[in-house]
């Protein structure tokens, strides 16, 4: 069940990269992500006051959380802030490339969880799995040569390094994420650290305001679109998946991890229909080495 979870959680990630791209474009990104945070925030809502005022709105399913203890809440907080800074380097850096360019190397996030999974928690790989693996590293090295076509340098793009250094903090989630999920219910962790991101991102915009720092690090005015809140809607949905695939005792999280990571099969497919990007023949094959990587781990996995 929660090789399927993966997937589902992999296929709504993809709407949320495409929904995300087109929040941002000529948009304030600061402004963006906190109204995602907030929208999120609202979406958990009701299980948060039930969990502190006990309604008995949620009796006998898995909503009905505990309100939990302080060493919980530090827990959830933790990720949060993990999550939060992952999230504010990738907005910036979705902003400056290609979605075509920006989802493969987010997509190559999983091969580091991989190395921390081995190291942390021991899990090993079967040679199907393997397979998979080194098909998702090749794929960076092809994606490095696809960017060059369109004078993205990965050396010196401020992009790249953003999405990058998003990709390290998003593995370095995952693997938290793996730690906190054998004590935490997953909608406990849900919907507190949605809660907890709100209000980080509700204090960084109010201080980048009272000191008046310009468009709020962004280069942009905020104008309302539509994708915003599909934003949190298609994130809320594929963070549920993710944490319930989790939840499962055998479940790995360096399989998970590489399996959520073939969203890009989406964002690749719209950024190409929606946003008419180029050079799409050369990322094609960059994308079909991550769809057999996917494949292969999953074979490996049944």
């Amino acid at each position: 069940m929660w090789l399927i979870l993966a997937f589902v959680s992999a296929t709504l990630l993809g709407f949320y990269d495409v929904a995300k791209k087109q929040a941002l474009k000529n948009n304030a990104v600061l402004i963006v992500l906190l109204l995602n945070t907030l929208i999120s925030t609202l979406l958990f809502s009701p299980i948060v006051l039930n969990s502190i005022f006990n309604f008995g709105w949620f009796e006998g399913t898995r909503f009905a959380i505990s309100c939990g203890d302080y060493s919980a809440h530090l827990a959830v907080f933790a990720k949060a802030v993990l999550v939060l800074s992952s999230w504010i380097f990738g907005y910036f850096g979705l902003k400056i490339l290609p979605l075509t360019i920006a989802a493969p190397i987010h997509a190559t996030r999983p091969v580091m969880t991989l190395i921390g999974a081995m190291i942390i928690f021991g899990e090993r790989l079967n040679t199907t799995q393997w397979a998979g693996v080194l098909f998702a590293i090749v794929s960076l090295f092809m994606l490095s040569r696809s960017g060059k076509k369109e004078g993205i340098d990965f050396k010196d793009n401020k992009g790249v390094l953003f999405v990058g250094l998003a990709a390290v903090l998003g593995a370095c989630s995952g693997l938290y994420d793996r730690h906190i999920m054998h004590s935490l219910e997953p909608m406990f962790v849900q919907s507190w650290y949605t809660l907890y991101q709100a209000v980080l991102m509700s204090i960084t915009v109010a201080i980048l305001t009272i000191f008046k720092i310009k468009k709020q690090g962004s280069g942009d005015s905020f104008h309302w679109s539509w994708a915003v809140p599909l934003i949190s809607l298609f994130l809320s949905a594929a963070d549920v998946a993710y944490l319930f695939a989790l939840s499962d005792p055998d479940a790995m999280i360096s399989v998970v991890s590489m399996i959520r990571r073939s969203s890009v099969l989406v964002s690749f497919s719209c950024g190409a229909i929606l946003f008419k990007e180029r050079n799409l023949k050369a990322k094609a094959i960059d994308l079909a080495m991550i769809f057999i990587g996917a494949l292969l781990l999953y074979i490996g996995t049944k």
